[in-house]
């Protein structure tokens, strides 16, 4: 009998597959034209129909992906730091940040077309833009977030304000900054797919685009699996590095384990 972990590892297989048997299902029982939702067996032709095009355009939407999310790790962090060591800093531009992030990213687009010109800049940077925020907000709670009480302790052991930072605050805003990175590395996947779609000749949210203009839906669903594998893979690595980072935060955790 499978155990109890074999199940957890086994779970997400069984429940893509499943859906993709429902979704095969549904379309056969249906009758639906291949060209409003073409089966998952047609989507997978037209993936090796379409190997090598669909092959570059996502190397080129992983690189986007992955440099508009590295730099908003760098940059999140280090503002979420700044941010989170001083109330006034905190109050002061929290505000600035919650008005910039409601603005719809796909309206940055055509302003940074006309800055940059269209292809990858735009498209890093709106995935830049996208999966900045919430790891400025995790990190600044993070710190934000120490217990009074553990501060006048701290400094009543003679702890200055940057000890305390960069030996609680830090450590203690670790799982809060890689719960954000598992949510900013796909919002960069659909930055940069936005920008791709308006102002780029490369990836997938091109290619899907291109395929949506000449009725090729299938084309375009396989386009929409691929940026969701890779969104799934680059999902995972930042939790094997979650794992390996901040394990103590998640002790008698079984999904840790």
């Amino acid at each position: 009998m499978m155990n109890e972990k074999a199940l957890i590892r086994a779970m997400p297989w069984l429940v893509t597959i499943g859906l993709f048997v429902i979704w095969e299902a549904l379309c056969v029982i249906t009758g639906v034209e291949p060209f409003i939702l073409p089966r998952p067996t047609v989507v997978f032709a037209s993936m090796v129909q379409f190997g090598p095009q669909i092959l570059h355009h996502s190397l080129q939407t992983l690189f986007t992906t992955t440099a508009g999310f590295a730099l908003g790790v760098v940059g999140g962090a280090l503002l979420g730091i700044f941010i989170g060591a001083s109330r006034l800093v905190y109050v002061g531009l929290y505000p600035v940040l919650v008005g910039f992030n409601s603005i719809p990213k796909v309206a940055l687009v055509p302003v940074l077309v006309i800055w940059f010109g269209i292809g990858t800049i735009p498209a890093i940077i709106t995935a830049f833009v996208i999966s900045f925020f919430p790891i400025v907000v995790n990190v600044a709670t993070g710190l934000a977030t120490i217990e009074p009480e553990l501060r006048d302790v701290l400094r009543s052991l003679g702890a200055t304000k940057t000890e305390i930072l960069t030996k609680i605050g830090l450590p203690r805003a670790m799982p809060y900054l890689f719960a954000s990175l598992k949510i900013a590395i796909t919002l960069a996947f659909v930055g940069s797919v936005i920008a791709e779609t308006v102002a780029s000749n490369e990836g997938i949210g091109y290619l899907m685009l291109s395929a949506s203009s000449s009725y090729n839906v299938p084309l375009v669903f396989a386009g929409l699996i691929v940026v969701a594998v890779m969104g799934v893979l680059m999902y995972a690595v930042a939790v094997w590095f979650e794992r390996r980072m901040t394990g103590w935060a998640f002790r008698g955790s079984d999904l840790m384990s």
